[in-house]
């Protein structure tokens, strides 16, 4: 509870934030024109596709965006290409090709009608410009993924077939700005990933000959990709879902009615979602509750240490008119049911109920809620 001071007006209440992170990791297959891509980049080759109408698209698709027409003609490009369109990133993410400050850059492959979106590792956005020659930093360790390319780096128009840093091992480009040869990596460590030179002539593929016809076969084809998505953010409730949380410290579960169709909505949203109207009348609902759907999780949630299976259920408690989630446990996951009648088990120190069990009770009649289905 807030205080208040000595002047009589009211304390402001405590802002609620989390940190929060949504995190899993994305598993697709690929068909044989990704399949060839992802590959070919594991190969140190850049593959695109041509259309009917003869563009070439980099990275390819599978059908033509214009037609719709499914394509699958392979052609090679180059390794190098002019940069179309760029924008600083001077604060890098978590999981972005570079540590350091870099560009987001469009780069348009020789040999290609399209661009790739990467990044290009330059030493501040005065050093980037659209026009400029750029040219593919392979990973040294690549195993058929985008990230095979470790990023894009400057080069010297007069240097794009002399394949730069073939003797050094270290991935030297010339200063396209002077003619001298410096160190990509520099002196502060900008790459951060080990990087293999550009093997020489492979920088000029696909520019005076234009992109080659190339049949897609490599050996240990990639057929699938695992791509993990991260969220993060902070969420700050609104006064409902605040007032909700500290009911919760309480070892209370509150709801607000809506003035006008008299639902109680739990977790509160401020609002009722079907009259439009703003909610404020406090109304605490359960502890008790009814299992109204549910299901049966098999994969095991990373860094959530529950043994599956495990039950997730929806419940509706007692005196509420929105059923909540909540997890079962205390009983066998193939003996739940609709219906199942189950009370909050609290920890110590938890700020929420860590699961539900069975009270004991009989079922709750269908009738009673099939309407929060």
């Amino acid at each position: 509870m807030s205080a208040t001071p000595a002047s009589g007006a009211p304390s402001a209440p405590e802002v609620l934030r989390a940190p929060l992170v949504v995190e899993f990791p994305f598993t697709r297959s690929v068909g044989p024109v990704q399949s060839a891509f992802l590959t070919g980049l594991r190969e140190r080759t850049v593959l695109g596709v041509r259309t009917n109408g003869g563009r070439v698209l980099v990275p390819p698709v599978e059908y033509d965006p214009d037609t719709s027409e499914e394509i699958g003609e392979l052609v090679e490009v180059g390794t190098a290409g002019t940069v179309s369109t760029w924008a600083w990133n001077p604060e890098p993410r978590r999981g972005q090709p570079l540590e350091t400050p870099f560009a987001w850059v469009l780069v348009r492959l020789d040999g290609a009608d399209t661009g790739l979106l990467h990044a290009l590792d330059a030493p501040g956005p005065e050093a980037v410009r659209t026009g400029m020659r750029v040219r593919v930093r392979w990973a040294a360790e690549r195993g058929g993924s985008i990230t095979d390319i470790a990023c894009f780096e400057p080069y010297a128009d007069g240097d794009a077939g002399r394949g730069v840093g073939a003797d050094s091992g270290r991935g030297e480009v010339a200063d396209s700005g002077r003619g001298e040869v410096a160190d990509a990596r520099g002196d502060s460590g900008r790459a951060e990933r080990r990087a293999e030179p550009v093997t020489p002539g492979a920088a000029e593929r696909g520019t005076a000959a234009g992109p080659r016809p190339h049949s897609g076969a490599f050996d240990d084809p990639v057929t699938g990709v695992v791509a993990p998505a991260r969220l993060d953010y902070t969420y700050t409730p609104g006064r409902a879902q605040t007032r909700f949380i500290n009911a919760l410290a309480g070892r209370r579960t509150t709801g607000e009615r809506c003035p006008s169709c008299h639902k109680v909505y739990v977790p509160p949203r401020g609002a009722c979602p079907t009259c439009g109207i703003a909610t404020s009348e406090q109304v605490e609902v359960g502890p008790r509750g009814t299992v109204t759907t549910f299901c049966i999780v098999n994969i095991k949630a990373k860094n959530l240490d529950i043994d599956v299976p495990y039950v997730y259920a929806h419940i509706a408690l007692d005196g509420a008119d929105l059923p909540l989630h909540g997890r079962i446990a205390g009983i066998p996951y193939d003996r739940v049911r609709m219906g199942l009648r189950v009370e909050p088990v609290w920890t110590q120190g938890g700020r929420h109920p860590d699961h539900y069990r069975p009270t004991g009770e009989p079922d709750a009649d269908y009738d009673t809620y099939r309407e929060l289905l």
